[in-house]
């Protein structure tokens, strides 16, 4: 999957829901865009210090435009109260991308369950999954009908969709959905932090893929000391003091990396390991990636002994 870096014209702004704004993203030369995936997403640098990621939630095919759709959140940190506000049609924003921690994998039969805007990476999954031919049903919730973006494009699955405003059936039924599943159905999830938590707690997690907007609560882990990273293609090796982050030391040495979140959600800063063990602490890798040991997220992970080797 190639990425963009550059800007894009806002050629359509519309509200998907009570609180949801979507944008339609288009070259500004009118040159088609790379292909993605579902499940991908977009970097996106509203200013200084001011950078988001938003899945992409249109249609994968169609390389003329990029859609995302962005959640005004009133107690956030400025992201989406700066595209509600100050985003217009005919602006231009910067963009990179698209970037793809939450693909879907091939599987015999899918369960899809997604809270309020989560619905946006799920939604180009259920068209793939119908594409494939495998049968997969969705369990959709949110806060009310209205502020669940999307409702009339899902309308089409019929009865495959389960819409769940909690306002009129309460919390999300999980054991209809996560009870009794079938050996090889694959499982995919996007929500809310306590309703990931909640997915977790029911479902193995061989069969669970899960995309978190927020840092999941750190588990027990190795000790914040000190310890060594060997850059293998830079011919460095670093000290990565006990309050400091391995990408941010490898930053300080003078080393371009790309990164974005700095928590650990956006897979941005993913780097191969090629030798040491990793002190995982970031919420994109499955327990499989994590115990493979073969790459770690340098923003928020760190090393169980004393020296790493990153390819670098």
């Amino acid at each position: 999957m190639s990425e963009y870096a550059g800007e894009l014209v806002v050629a359509r702004r519309e509200f998907a829901a009570d609180g949801v704004l979507a944008l339609t993203l288009r070259h500004p030369l009118g040159e088609p865009l790379p292909v993605w995936e579902p499940g991908a997403h977009l970097d996106v640098v509203l200013g200084p210090g001011l950078e988001r990621q938003y899945s992409l939630c249109g249609e994968p095919a169609d390389r003329s435009a990029w859609r995302i759709a962005v959640l005004r959140e009133v107690a956030g940190r400025g992201g989406s109260a700066h595209v509600h506000e100050q985003v217009r049609e005919g602006d231009k924003v910067r963009v990179r991308g698209p970037r793809n921690t939450f693909r879907l994998e091939p599987a015999p039969r899918y369960r899809f369950v997604a809270g309020g805007i989560g619905i946006t990476p799920i939604l180009p999954m259920l068209a793939a999954a119908e594409a494939a031919g495998a049968p997969w049903t969705l369990l959709y919730g949110g806060r009310t009908r209205r502020s669940m973006a999307f409702t009339g494009e899902l309308a089409r699955y019929g009865d495959r969709v389960t819409l769940a405003p909690q306002d009129e059936t309460g919390l999300l039924d999980l054991p209809s959905v996560l009870d009794d599943v079938p050996e090889g159905t694959l499982v995919y999830c996007c929500g809310p932090g306590p309703l990931l938590d909640a997915v977790e707690a029911r479902c193995p997690s061989g069969m669970l893929r899960v995309e978190r907007f927020r840092p999941k609560e750190r588990q027990e882990s190795g000790a914040d000391g000190a310890f060594e990273v060997e850059l293998a293609r830079s011919g460095r090796t670093l000290t990565v003091a006990p309050d400091v982050s391995v990408l941010d030391a490898v930053r300080a040495a003078g080393v371009e990396v790309l990164y974005s979140c700095t928590e650990g959600t956006c897979g941005t800063c993913e780097t191969d390991v090629l030798a040491g063990e990793p002190d995982h602490r970031d919420s994109v890798l499955t327990e499989e990636e994590r115990a493979a040991g073969e790459t770690m997220l340098i923003c928020v992970s760190r090393c169980r002994g004393g020296r790493l080797v990153l390819d670098l």
